[in-house]
C-alpha cells in the first residue's frame, strides 16, 4: 500500500525560512569564515539551500550519523558512519541538521565535535520536535517546530523515499 502524505510545511514556507535563518547566521558570524557540517543524508537539501544564503565565507564538510536505518522510531543506538576529512581545531562550526527528534544523535554528535577543539560549534535545524526529546540539545538556529508526527519531504525519507518533495509532509502509512 503506498503512503499518503499531507504537506504541513510549503516550499514557499521552506524557502522564507531558509533566508531568514541566513539572514541571522550572516549577522552573527559577520567578517568570520563558518564551517558548515552537513548531517547526511536528509539535511544536503537543507545545508546546500542554506549556504547560498550565508554571506560570509563558507567552506563544507559532511558526515553520517545514525539511529535510524529503514525504521520510522529510533533505535537508539547512535552511529557515525562517515566522519569529517578535515580537522575542526580554532574553526568556526555549525552543524546544520534536518530534524531534531528524540536528540540522542545530535548530543553526542556534538559531544564529539566539542571535543575536537572548534572556535564556536553552533547548531542549526531545519525542524525541531521537541515533544520526542530525551537528550538535551541547544540548538542555535530553529527553521520550524513541528508536532510529533513522521515527516518526509526537502531531504526527509521514509525508507530512501520521498527526499526529493519540495515541501514537508506528514506521512501515513495506512498502519
Amino acid at each position: 500500500m503506498a503512503e499518503k502524505i499531507t504537506t504541513i510545511i510549503s516550499e514557499e514556507e521552506i524557502d522564507r525560512k531558509i533566508r531568514e535563518l541566513g539572514k541571522q547566521i550572516s549577522e552573527d558570524f559577520k567578517g568570520q569564515e563558518v564551517t558548515l557540517i552537513c548531517i547526511l543524508k536528509g539535511a544536503a537539501t537543507f545545508a546546500c539551500d542554506l549556504a547560498k544564503r550565508i554571506e560570509c565565507p563558507v567552506t563544507m564538510e559532511y558526515m553520517r550519523c545514525s539511529s535510524y536505518g529503514n525504521e520510522t522510531e529510533s533505535s537508539g543506538v547512535v552511529k557515525i558512519t562517515l566522519d569529517l576529512d578535515e580537522p575542526i581545531r580554532n574553526k568556526n562550526i555549525l552543524v546544520v541538521e534536518d530534524i531534531i527528534d528524540t536528540g540522542r544523535s545530535m548530543a553526542y554528535l556534538m559531544e564529539i565535535l566539542k571535543q575536537r577543539g572548534p572556535a564556536q560549534l553552533k547548531l542549526c535545524a531545519l525542524l525541531d520536535k521537541p515533544d520526542r526529546r530525551v537528550a538535551d540539545v541547544d540548538i542555535d538556529y530553529t527553521g520550524f517546530v513541528i508536532p510529533d508526527k513522521f515527516i518526509v519531504g526537502y531531504g526527509l525519507d521514509y525508507a530512501q523515499k520521498y527526499r526529493n518533495l519540495p515541501f514537508i509532509g506528514v506521512v501515513d502509512t495506512g498502519v
